[in-house]
């Protein structure tokens, strides 16, 4: 692997920004420095600190920004089914960004977990 841009999850997570960014420009405008901002910025925060933690030269600071991407998604998660239950988003959109989402959540986790072991065998 060459670089961070080669790992499926840190891919996953920019098509999960370029959604909720689509599907944001169409909240309400009373929503532009609340949910709006909220949501973009955590969903931002997923494939910035797979970014960072790639790019750091500890394999403890690799899994520490993999774990904030982690904090990061839970917290779009919640903002996603926020901007559901205000019909912000109807029932097809939501579940199509909902279960990225959780495809990436299984990723990290994953990741984290090769990592650690990969650690503890060297």
């Amino acid at each position: 692997m060459k670089t961070y841009r080669d790992l499926n999850v840190w891919q996953k997570a920019m098509t999960l920004v370029e959604m909720i960014y689509s599907e944001t420009k169409k909240f309400p405008n009373e929503e532009t420095y609340g949910l709006i901002g909220q949501i973009r910025r955590s969903g931002v925060s997923i494939p910035s600190n797979i970014a960072e933690g790639y790019g750091r030269n500890s394999t403890n600071d690799y899994i520490r920004f993999l774990q904030i991407a982690s904090g990061s998604l839970y917290e779009f998660q919640t903002q996603l089914e926020i901007s559901h239950r205000l019909k912000y988003l109807d029932e097809n959109r939501f579940n199509n960004i909902n279960e990225l989402s959780l495809e990436i959540e299984k990723m990290l986790s994953s990741l984290i977990h090769k990592i650690k072991e990969n650690k503890r065998k060297n």
